[in-house]
């Protein structure tokens, strides 16, 4: 999505290199010197000026209109009330992390806290609604699912449920009872007593600035804004978005405009909608305690600070002083203050280099030094509730100093007019600019400079005082890369008491400095064997007595069928799901009518364990504990096995007695052991093969050995095989098909992985209507997932953005995919396992390599959704057709167009009894 912003004129011209956003995906200009445009005009002078810097230069405007999904963000305002980010605008007002917040980075502003939601917005916006118009002074969330935006709007609007006291001082979009999603009309800041007569047989939503626009009405708007009716090139006059093109639409609007009443307008009520407003320094900090406080709970709040009231925030700052109980609403940023520093309340310090200044500042008085030139900085003190309305805006009142001395001296003046040690004469003397020369004038890169310096020396000290700081739960992919840029020493390292998962992150975190350094990363397999410690200490503490209950001449039979996840795959994956849970939706499926994975135990009169696989045609003896602890042994064929009968307790580690050799444990239990394997299934299946050939090992032992575990058990220690293993991996594998038909699997955070499961009807998959439209087709493309799965968790290790919130989404998807299944939607279901597809591939871009796509291509238009199960990039194609002649079409065409010889249809059905254990 393209991002067009309306901005300050001074921000415009270093806005790429000041934040490292690029120029192709990020367009950005100001509105025309002396002539304002209003948010309708600056919307279409966004657009001109934006198609006229096009790269294709042959598509015409409506082509291009049409090309590309966008967001216009209207952020060039003057910011009087909030001078402190005036010169760099609003836009870009650095804010702390979130005490309750993973992944966040340092560097974090108010623009790239708001992008995402606006894109969540714009990825399920239909065709045809491509245009996306927002404010730049606003953060908003979203805490639930979004709803689904109606196909047929040419406008949706977004608002929230507020109350009268608030709504007055906004627009409001006003619906009947009857069509609550329909605009009636919009009203401008109504009055209260408007609003409480509305609410007999209206509702209304509170505007919040997010709109979007079909071309057709894109195209209306700029008709409306431009003197000539020529909406690519054509002169633009002021015109108001909200105020005139708003209060125009409706089905009863209070502007009469034929042609804007004729666009339909949807209006929605933001899910679990919150906002927050930035516009002045009172709401700078107001905003944030609200921010803060979003969460109370401190379970969930992941570092306590020591600050004496939490409206005190410090940020890129070397802060020589205490704060006292008096001090509250304290924001101070890219400063330097010095021990002789004292603040009281409502006082805002900004820009401040580095000084040994006496300054004592007063309630409701604030700092903002700006540097100008290449040497010199305004000094602007102002009041904590000035607005720099009217002239005073450009009132050439604050001076410019070309050193640091002058520059305490002369504030130390300002601030307090009966201390004048040569402040005064200075301030004569000095050339003085106004507020706007100011933000005209400011040299944005010598502030990012101090700001980026100080920012590096605040990760160092947040380091050191991890207990309670946010470092480690900073995007530490992010932080890396700040330690290497700026070089910064390492940090100490942290004691044995720390918790787990908190050195698990410092490991990674460590090797990520050194990758991003280019020397060589020792730490890495540090943080997975943290991980793997945290899973098995419980099976260390619940060691195993296994004793022979079968009789001599019984063989226990397992057999387990294999999975397909349709929804929230990967969040079962530690440490993801240790840290926040995990939520998947799959199915248990039966291969050509049988379950594929199959495992055979019987007793041996010699004291020893025979390991043999049917499909691999290898056998082993097993006659010493060295050799069945060589269960992490590259290659061998009979790895799971031999981790599985060590869980059963035939290592020492794990077992309740002790006996020297494995001969005299075996004489003890009574018989040695043969296990038989069979997995009627290729290697990289996708399926789960090898997390459900283990369970299915684990549970035959369980009941050979009278060991007395459940499924749930049975689960969790398929969860810590792969642990020693060291493949990894998450729990929805083993469980998927340890529990039979369709079900939601769920986890709270925490090492005691134990899934909830919500089972769901199956008729979307046994009926008669729906059976024949479910289809596995196996690839004949095989991709190991242990590579796969240690980059994806190494960056779970690092809180790395991107990949947290993605997780999040896939949390929430598999709630979609469950009420779709619920509401027996076969549709929805279908549109839900290919966003799911989608989903993966976000997460690893290896996903769907060329030879997958080759063949999906083939039948895409035929399937509702489909996918690779498992990790991806090979192994079964699972396809939901439209219909079932769509599905006889599928099978046709892959039949005929085969990409290699192992390629094949495998016919699969719904598995209603999960794993199955018995003796003959």
């Amino acid at each position: 999505m393209k991002k067009l912003l309306s901005l300050p004129p001074n921000l415009v011209g270093c806005f790429h290199d000041i934040t490292g956003l690029d120029k192709d995906n990020w367009f950005c200009t100001n509105d025309p010197a002396e002539h304002k445009l209003g948010s309708g005009g600056g919307t279409t002078w966004l657009l001109q000026s934006a198609y006229a810097n096009r790269h294709t230069k042959g598509e015409s405007f409506n082509e291009w209109l049409a090309s590309n999904k966008r967001l216009i963000l209207h952020a060039g305002g003057q910011s009087r009330r909030l001078p402190s980010y005036a010169p760099s605008g609003k836009i870009l007002t650095p804010l702390p992390v979130f005490r309750w917040e993973r992944g966040q980075k340092i560097n974090q502003d108010l623009l790239s806290l708001q992008i995402p939601l606006y894109e969540r917005i714009m990825n399920i916006a239909p065709k045809g609604l491509n245009t996306m118009i927002v404010s730049g002074d606003v953060y908003i969330r979203a805490t639930e699912q979004l709803q689904p935006i109606p196909k047929d709007a040419d406008i949706v609007c977004y608002g929230l449920w507020l109350g009268p006291e608030i709504a007055k001082d906004h627009g409001v979009f006003v619906s009947s009872t009857q069509t609550p999603t329909q605009l009636k009309c919009m009203l401008q800041k109504p009055s209260t007593d408007t609003l409480a007569s509305l609410l007999a047989n209206h509702f209304y939503l509170t505007d919040i600035g997010v709109w979007i626009l079909s071309d057709r009405a894109v195209r209306t708007l700029m008709r409306r804004s431009v003197t000539d009716g020529d909406i690519e090139k054509g002169q633009i006059d002021y015109y108001d978005l909200y105020g005139t093109f708003g209060c125009a639409l409706g089905t009863d609007p209070g502007v009469k405009d034929e042609e804007i009443s004729k666009l339909k307008v949807a209006i929605l009520p933001l899910p679990g909608g919150e906002f927050y407003h930035f516009g002045t320094s009172h709401e700078l900090l107001s905003s944030m305690v609200d921010i803060q406080n979003i969460v109370n709970d401190q379970r969930d709040i992941m570092h306590h600070d020591r600050k004496p009231h939490p409206s005190i925030f410090v940020q890129n700052t070397k802060l020589n002083i205490k704060w006292n109980t008096e001090n509250r609403n304290i924001w101070v940023e890219n400063s330097y203050i010095g021990k002789n520093w004292t603040f009281s309340q409502n006082n805002i310090v900004t820009g401040v280099p580095e000084n040994e200044w006496i300054i004592n500042l007063k309630p409701n008085q604030c700092v903002d030094i700006v540097p100008i030139g290449e040497k010199e900085w305004a000094v602007r003190p102002y009041g904590f509730y000035d607005k720099f309305a009217g002239d005073q805006q450009f009132e050439p009142i604050f001076p410019v100093v070309d050193n640091i001395d002058d520059m305490g001296r002369v504030l130390q003046w300002m601030i307090d007019n009966n201390t004048d040690n040569g402040g005064r004469a200075i301030y004569d003397k000095a050339y003085r600019l106004s507020a706007d020369q100011i933000s005209a004038q400011a040299n944005l890169k010598r502030l990012v400079e101090q700001r980026s310096s100080l920012r590096a020396e605040n990760l160092q000290m947040l380091a050191d005082n991890w207990q309670h700081s946010v470092f480690y739960q900073l995007d530490l992919e992010h932080a890396a890369s700040e330690y290497a840029h700026f070089n910064i020493p390492m940090p100490k390292t942290l004691p044995e008491s720390a918790p787990l998962l908190t050195q698990a992150h410092d490991a990674m975190f460590r090797s990520e400095v050194a990758r991003c350094s280019n020397t060589i990363a020792t730490h890495e397999e540090r943080a997975f064997e943290l991980l793997r410690q945290g899973i098995t200490e419980s099976v260390n503490i619940h060691r195993q007595t296994p004793h022979m209950a079968v009789y001599k001449d019984q063989i226990v039979w397992g057999r387990s069928p294999v999975r397909i996840d349709l929804a929230g795959g990967w969040t079962d994956t530690p440490p993801f799901c240790l840290m926040e849970g995990g939520n998947v939706l799959n199915i248990a499926i039966e291969l050509n009518g049988q379950p594929p994975l199959q495992t055979y135990i019987k007793p041996c009169a010699e004291p020893h364990i025979v390991m043999r696989s049917i499909d691999l045609g290898a056998s082993e003896t097993i006659t010493t504990f060295e050799e069945l602890a060589l269960y992490n042994k590259v290659g061998s064929p009979f790895s799971i096995p031999k981790a599985a009968l060590a869980l059963a307790g035939f290592l020492p580690q794990f077992c309740n007695e002790q006996f020297d050799t494995l001969t005299d444990q075996l004489r003890a239990f009574g018989c040695g052991i043969e296990v038989t394997l069979l997995s009627a299934i290729p290697a990289g299946s996708g399926l789960g093969t090898s997390s459900l050939l283990a369970s299915t090992v684990l549970g035959a032992l369980n009941d050979f050995c009278g060991l007395g575990w459940d499924k749930t058990e049975i689960g969790l220690r398929t969860l810590v095989l792969e642990q020693l293993l060291t493949t990894g991996g998450g729990w929805q594998d083993q469980f998927g098909g340890l529990l039979p038909g369709v079900k939601l699997l769920q986890t709270n955070k925490g090492f005691a992985q134990s899934p909830e499961v919500r089972y769901l009807p199956s008729e979307l998959f046994t009926s008669a209507d729906y059976r024949a439209c479910h289809l596995l087709y196996y690839t004949g493309i095989t991709r190991t997932a242990k590579t796969i799965l240690s980059e994806i968790v190494r960056r779970m290790f690092l809180n790395q953005n991107n990949e947290v919130q993605q997780l999040r989404e896939m949390k929430t998807h598999a709630l979609d995919m469950f009420d779709a299944i619920q509401h027996m939607d076969f549709d929805r279901m279908g549109r839900l396992v290919r966003k799911t597809w989608t989903q993966n591939q976000l997460i690893d871009s290896g996903t769907n390599p060329a030879s997958v796509l080759a063949i999906t291509s083939l039948i895409d238009d035929l399937c509702l959704g489909y996918k690779l199960p498992g990790a991806g990039g090979g192994g079964y194609l699972y396809m939901i057709a439209k219909d079932i002649d769509a599905a006889t079409r599928i099978r046709h065409i892959l039949s005929c167009h085969r990409p290699n010889d192992k390629a094949r249809f495998v016919e699969m059905n719904l598995c209603t009894k999960g794993l199955q254990i018995s003796r003959s």
